[in-house]
């Protein structure tokens, strides 16, 4: 069913962050920090993959995600939803559904047999595309599905995501260097206020995970074993 309704955007973000609480998808802990795939530590975690599991907090969520996209960028905009493997898969389809749109999705690699493919499903020349993942750190992972997709002739000038990182100032400029605009539902900071409405870590880890949001970078380098 295509929404109708359009709550306004803090809303949007506490109701998501509240619900990522909600189903323990986030992790603070800034004792022990967590290392990222860059190998860089890291006070936080999320794992925006496990609202699948959760169907009313999925429907939520992609209720929110189609209202943000129909309100910032056009009820009329895209004529195609891709889902960036493997994350950007479900919610892609989930999209899909509440927009009344074809679903296709983007490899990360070609198969390396066949055709070779890229693009999974149907995706045609001059088809303005909606490119749906979970999440987005610096946006850098987005260009290569961006690139792929406009290999078809079609067009992508948009993406939506879950959650957004909101915390390194070079992700917006990234994207849109790219022509792409970013849409995303809630942030680290939205999710941290939460935390700190309900009390859910002692003040001095959340004091930390603080210092880590507003100087990613130097938090980063502060924390970095070796």
């Amino acid at each position: 069913m295509i929404p109708t309704s359009f709550p306004d955007t803090e809303t949007i973000a506490r109701l998501t962050a509240e619900a990522l609480w909600d189903i323990q998808a986030v992790h603070f802990r800034p004792e022990d920090p967590f290392i990222l795939a860059s190998g860089l530590p890291s006070p936080t975690y999320i794992d925006c993959r496990k609202p699948i599991s959760f169907p009313r907090i999925r429907s939520m969520m992609m209720d929110f995600m189609a209202c943000t996209v129909m309100r910032n960028a056009g009820a009329e905009a895209f004529d195609n939803i891709a889902g960036g493997e493997t994350a950007g898969i479900p919610f892609g389809a989930l999209m899909a559904e509440r927009m009344g749109l074809p679903m296709t999705y983007v490899r990360k690699k070609p198969k390396g047999y066949g055709r070779g493919a890229r693009i999974e499903g149907e995706m045609h020349e001059g088809q303005r595309v909606l490119l749906v993942e979970d999440l987005t750190t610096d946006g850098g992972s987005k260009l290569s599905f961006v690139d792929a997709i406009r290999e078809t002739g079609a067009t992508c000038a948009h993406t939506a995501v879950i959650f957004y990182y909101g915390i390194f100032p070079e992700t917006e400029k990234t994207l849109g260097d790219h022509g792409v605009t970013l849409h995303s539902l809630c942030t680290w900071h939205d999710v941290l206020a939460v935390a700190k409405d309900r009390q859910i870590y002692p003040t001095e880890q959340l004091a930390e995970v603080e210092a880590f949001l507003n100087d990613p970078r130097g938090w980063q380098a502060a924390h970095k074993k070796g």
